[in-house]
């Protein structure tokens, strides 16, 4: 299905959020994306998946189907999607639309990933749905709308409206998870399967495991494939790396503490800013982060990929400094 990377044996992928950094603009983070999609590509990186949020300071990825066009106009090889679309904040009409347009600027490099959570906080999510008040529980019958828009003659029901563009277009729809849920539904519709590993650690063995025990082929795959997306932070030494690990750490207790803002700069001692059960909380949902020099990322990926079965790996990375940012995605893809 993908490139191997030779040191893993797997594809490596990139998932970004076209950070914000503190005294940064959303123009520079979207510059900054632009050119680590174009690095990543050169490297050998598979695909380069954008992630939809909203009302987050710290993220300019919000309007994703822009920022993938984005993207993908400023490369030619790399596959370029969404990691992902929340469905229920849009009409399936208007995604179909979208990456229809997409798929047609772009043949044969357009991924669409979905999900089901509203990626922001709930009057952010009510102001993004207006009247129709999706909650995300009629998420699989929104998936059915819009993948028979996609493909009239595979639907069910008559389509009396038509997603032009979109109608007839072959653009491969995953799900993306961080419970069971998604696990679920991609398994029953033989779709492929991205779970959050990089925020979701203690749910990513039993989600993928799960996904593989009731995975019924389709026409889409006739075996499951299984993304699992990890935070890793390289750098040269192990301790440039846990230096450069602080800024995630740092928006990390942001959240925890509702006190989001931009991406902070790295900083010496976390100690001092974060109590102790602040610090386990965060261990709760970095647990799985990988960090380190060269060798230590090199062995910690492979036994990530060995624990977790996974069938490609998606990189995040919170890395305050854009050059800091390229220099670890570059160590990681190293042979």
């Amino acid at each position: 299905m993908s490139e191997i990377h030779g040191a893993y044996q797997i594809p490596l992928s990139v998932l970004d959020v076209s950070p914000i950094v503190e005294g940064g603009t959303v123009s520079e983070s979207l510059s900054h994306t632009l050119d680590l999609a174009r690095h990543t590509e050169k490297w050998g990186y598979h695909r380069y998946w954008l992630a939809e949020h909203h009302n987050a300071p710290s993220i300019a990825s919000s309007a994703t189907s822009i920022v993938i066009g984005h993207v993908a106009a400023g490369t030619s090889t790399i596959r370029v999607g969404s990691g992902g679309i929340m469905l229920p904040n849009h009409a399936p009409l208007v995604i179909a639309e979208q990456f229809g347009t997409l798929e047609s600027l772009f043949p044969g490099r357009i991924d669409l990933g979905l999900g089901r959570a509203p990626g922001t906080d709930g009057l952010t999510a009510a102001a993004l749905r207006g009247s129709r008040r999706s909650n995300g529980h009629d998420f699989p019958e929104q998936l059915a709308e819009l993948r028979a828009f996609l493909d009239p003659a595979g639907s069910e029901v008559g389509m009396p409206v038509r997603a032009i563009p979109g109608e007839g277009l072959n653009i491969p729809i995953w799900l993306l998870g961080s419970s069971d849920f998604s696990a679920m539904l991609a398994a029953e519709l033989g779709l492929p399967f991205a779970f959050a590993g990089h925020f979701s650690p203690n749910f990513t063995i039993p989600a993928m495991n799960l996904y593989r025990s009731n995975f019924k082929p389709s026409e889409v795959l006739d075996k499951p494939y299984g993304m699992v997306a990890v935070n890793v932070i390289a750098a040269d030494s192990d301790e440039e790396a846990e230096y450069l690990a602080t800024s995630m750490q740092q928006l990390f207790l942001s959240f925890i503490r509702n006190t989001r803002g931009p991406l902070p700069a790295p900083v010496r001692n976390m100690d001092t800013m974060w109590s102790e059960q602040e610090k386990a909380a965060l261990q709760q949902q970095l647990g799985s982060s990988i960090i380190g020099g060269p060798e230590t990322v090199r062995n910690k990926l492979k036994q990530y990929i060995e624990a977790t079965q996974a069938d490609e790996i998606m990189v995040a990375a919170h890395i305050y400094d854009h050059r800091a940012r390229l220099r670890s995605y570059e160590i990681i893809a190293s042979p």
